[in-house]
């Protein structure tokens, strides 16, 4: 029997033995008496290239042209060009962690400028490297898409104006804040001539691309001098969540 072929199945192809190779195939391999056609010497019996479209995929692995060395529990992402480098699995959070107001004020305040403390109570950890503060000026420690919850608790002792705002501003240069997010809170009357309290709660979802000039701050509004935001030192009464939930 006269082979005139060979099917490679796993190059998708065939090579043609009168123009392809050369030599004499051995009975065993496929020459001259064979019934089966199971192997061919590519070194010593192909000659010639193989088109690339007739060539088996091969797998990438690390250390391959155009990788760069692998980190542990990172995995490899294409950067838009040829290369191919690794990067961090990032799951869930990026980062996370609470500021709170310590002491009680009354009257207005925008911002608020003193009397804040990242939280220290017994169990508590940020997430990541934590927000820092300045004379109530807020910095981030990362780029990215950062979550800002303002919870503010108040109370009020007479049964004059009972309105208040809370608010969050933030700038993007420094040189000016604008007003982010505000919640509007009516505290309840008495009907006993008592104390009365409510919470405000606002958020903003800030695209930081520039830790230098995104800044954020925090502050209340009303007109009765007797409302008191109320603080605490030991637990959160009124304070802040800032949750970075992925890059920019």
């Amino acid at each position: 029997m006269t082979l005139t072929t060979i099917n490679l199945a796993a190059l998708g192809d065939t090579i043609n033995l009168g123009t392809e190779v050369t030599g004499t195939l051995p009975t065993g391999n496929g020459g001259t008496g064979s019934t089966a056609t199971t192997f061919v010497n590519a070194a010593s019996n192909v000659t010639g290239t193989l088109p690339s479209a007739n060539l088996p995929t091969v797998p990438v692995t690390k250390g391959g042209t155009g990788l760069t060395s692998g980190t542990t529990d990172q995995f490899l992402k294409f950067t838009g060009s040829t290369t191919v480098a690794s990067a961090a699995v990032q799951e869930g959070l990026a980062a996370t962690s609470q500021w709170r107001l310590t002491t009680t004020f009354n009257g207005a305040a925008l911002p608020i400028t003193s009397n804040w403390e990242q939280v220290d109570t017994d169990g508590y950890a940020n997430l990541g490297s934590a927000i820092t503060e300045s004379s109530g000026v807020f910095s981030f420690p990362a780029t990215g898409f950062w979550l800002i919850t303002f919870c503010a608790s108040y109370n009020a002792s007479s049964a004059n104006d009972r309105y208040v705002n809370t608010l969050i501003e933030t700038t993007t240069s420094t040189s000016s804040f604008d007003v982010a997010a505000k919640a509007f809170t009516n505290i309840p009357q008495s009907v006993n001539g008592t104390s009365t309290g409510a919470n405000g709660v606002t958020s903003f979802l800030f695209d930081v691309t520039n830790v230098s000039t995104h800044k954020v701050r925090f502050g209340c509004e009303f007109t009765n001098s007797n409302t008191q935001m109320t603080g605490a030192s030991t637990y959160n009464n009124s304070f802040i969540t800032f949750s970075k939930l992925g890059d920019t």
